[in-house]
């Protein structure tokens, strides 16, 4: 059972590690300073960079934690504390069922949202799809988060007279931080990967933006779209990209796991 165990341990990991290796071995011939901060450039001409897309990603990202976060925190807390009746029920069975949505129906649904009233797309648009995804495994997760709290912590701050809003807040949520900035970095390193909902809500653009209502550049976008582009020089960018956004992710995955185990008893 343990060569078993192991040959079905190492079949797992073959295609991670080819995957890897491919994006490293290919993207790192495109890493240089002006990679990192100049526009791209344009077909024919050499060099270029995604200066504009890191920033778009950052910005979008951010955007939606911003939407996104509270929400799900909020959600997840009422779950864990009043959410045995009915209605709680039902905010559960919405939050799985959301959460198994594909992106790419989110990206339509922000599209009839945001982009189709606003007119145009946008950094905005792009950041309500993004806390679309965020918010429904954000609550599931911070909901078992704050149920693994001690009820007695529970009970001895209402026996000194706390009120029940202020014993969730300054008890509760203080004694779950670990563990709910964990799941907080998982589903923003999910977000920042998604391509889908940004090509129906932010689009593109080739030039620096810090404007959220103007289309934006981001990385999964520009990624996309060099990578079906006849152009050799935009696919070596692509590898590059690719590399970059792995890094980013993997940053987040791996400070998420750190602050869980420092918070493991």
């Amino acid at each position: 059972m343990r060569t078993l165990c192991g040959a079905a341990v190492v079949a797992a990991l073959l295609p991670l590690v080819s995957l890897l290796w491919l994006v490293i071995s290919r993207g790192a011939r495109a890493l240089s300073w002006s990679f990192f901060t100049r526009l791209p450039a344009p077909v024919g001409e050499p060099g270029g960079g995604i200066g504009n897309a890191i920033v778009g990603s950052v910005t979008i990202v951010g955007l939606a934690a911003l939407i996104g976060l509270p929400v799900g925190l909020g959600a997840g807390l009422f779950l864990a504390e009043r959410g045995d009746g009915r209605f709680g029920q039902a905010v559960r069975f919405s939050a799985e069922v959301l959460a198994s949505v594909p992106s790419i129906v989110v990206g339509v649904v922000a599209y009839g949202l945001v982009v189709v009233p606003m007119g145009r797309f946008s950094a905005l648009a792009g950041a309500v799809a993004l806390a679309l995804i965020m918010i429904p495994p954000l609550a599931r997760a911070s909901e078992e988060m704050v149920r693994l709290v001690p009820s007695t912590l529970r009970e001895a701050s209402l026996a000194l007279g706390v009120p029940a809003w202020r014993t969730s807040v300054s008890i509760v949520l203080r004694t779950a931080l670990v563990g709910l900035v964990h799941a907080c970095l998982l589903v923003v390193a999910r977000a920042a990967g998604e391509t889908a909902p940004l090509l129906f809500t932010s689009l593109n653009n080739q030039y620096w933006n810090l404007r959220p209502d103007q289309p934006t550049a981001s990385l999964t976008v520009q990624i996309f779209n060099y990578a079906i582009s006849p152009y050799e020089e935009w696919h070596e960018q692509a590898w590059g990209a690719a590399l970059v956004l792995i890094a980013i992710v993997g940053a987040l995955s791996i400070g998420a796991r750190t602050l869980a185990r420092r918070g493991a008893p």
